[in-house]
C-alpha cells in the first residue's frame, strides 16, 4: 500500500509511526485507519523492529477522525456499511494493542478520539503538560464507539465514563494523574529528551521476554486466574532455558550490558 497520511521512519530497532496530515491535526480518516492496520500488522511481523513510536507532524498528534470524511459517509442500509467503516478503527486498536513490540506513544497538541485510543493502546505514554486529551464525541452527537473499550482498559470505568460522558478535554496534568500518560514534560526539549530516554531504556529490555509480558498483560481478565498463572509459569521455564536468558544473567552478574542492548538507534 502507497502511504498518504502517515510516514514511516527507522532508525535501528525502533521504527517511527508519523501521523501525517498536519493540516489536520492528523484526523483520521478511512485511508489512515487502513494504512495503520497494515503498518501495524507488518510490523508485527517484523523481528528487526523492537520499539515502534507514534508520533504526530505539524505539533499535534491526532485530532480524531475528520469530520469532514464522517459527514460524507454513506447513509445507512441494509447491511450498513457506516458500522463497516468505522468497525476499521476497533481493528486498527486491535492490531496496535497485539503488537509484540514496545509501543511509546508521544503526545503533543490534540491527542483526542481515535488519537486518544491509540494512546491508551500503547505501552508507554509520554506527554505535554499542555496537550488535550479526551473523548468529545457527545458534544457532536454522536459517540468514541471502537476506542471506549481501550480506554476502560487503561483508565477503568469510573474515569472513561467521566471522560465520555461530559466529554471534557483535558490537559496533559489531568491525562498523568488518571494514568492515561506515565511521563509528563512542559517543554519540547525535555519531551524529546524523555523520548530519547525512554528508547534507550527500553534497548536494555529483551525482545521475546517483552513480547512475552504483553501476552500475559492480555490474557490476564479474559481467562481463569489460575490459567494465567499456569501460561505464566510456563512462559517462564521456557524463556530461562534460553539463550537470551543466559546472556541476560551473565551481564547482570558481570555489571555490563546485554547484547541486545548495543543495538544502535
Amino acid at each position: 500500500m502507497k502511504l498518504e497520511t502517515i510516514e514511516i521512519e527507522d532508525s535501528g530497532p525502533v521504527r517511527t509511526v508519523w501521523f501525517n496530515r498536519p493540516e489536520r491535526r492528523n484526523a483520521i480518516t478511512q485511508k489512515m485507519m487502513a494504512e495503520l492496520t497494515e503498518t501495524f500488522h507488518s510490523i508485527a511481523q517484523n523481528e528487526n523492529i523492537r520499539v515502534l513510536v507514534l508520533r504526530g507532524r505539524g505539533g499535534n498528534f491526532c485530532a480524531g477522525g475528520d469530520l469532514g470524511h464522517m459527514r460524507d459517509l454513506p447513509k445507512e442500509s441494509s447491511s450498513d456499511p457506516t458500522a463497516r467503516a468505522y468497525r476499521r478503527m476497533g481493528e486498527a486498536l486491535e492490531a496496535l494493542n497485539e503488537l509484540p513490540q514496545a509501543v511509546v506513544a508521544a503526545v503533543e497538541g490534540a491527542c483526542v478520539g481515535g488519537g486518544l485510543g491509540m494512546a491508551c493502546a500503547s505501552d508507554f505514554v509520554l506527554c505535554m503538560a499542555n496537550a488535550k486529551l479526551g473523548m468529545p464525541e457527545a458534544r457532536a452527537g454522536f459517540i468514541p464507539s471502537q476506542i471506549l473499550p481501550t480506554v476502560v482498559r487503561r483508565i477503568g470505568e469510573g474515569e472513561a465514563r467521566r471522560l465520555a460522558v461530559i466529554a471534557k478535554v483535558i490537559s496533559g496534568y489531568e491525562a498523568h494523574r488518571i494514568g492515561i500518560a506515565h511521563e509528563l514534560t512542559e517543554t519540547s526539549s525535555d519531551f524529546e529528551a524523555s523520548l530519547n530516554n525512554t528508547l534507550s531504556n527500553l534497548a536494555w529490555a529483551e525482545p521475546t521476554a517483552v513480547a512475552e509480558i504483553k501476552r500475559i498483560i492480555r490474557l490476564t481478565g479474559q481467562a481463569p486466574m489460575s490459567e494465567v498463572l499456569d501460561d505464566a509459569a510456563s512462559a517462564l521455564s521456557r524463556l530461562l532455558r534460553s539463550d537470551e536468558a543466559a546472556e541476560g544473567i551473565a551481564a547482570f552478574q558481570e555489571k555490563r550490558p546485554p547484547r541486545w542492548a548495543t543495538s544502535k538507534r
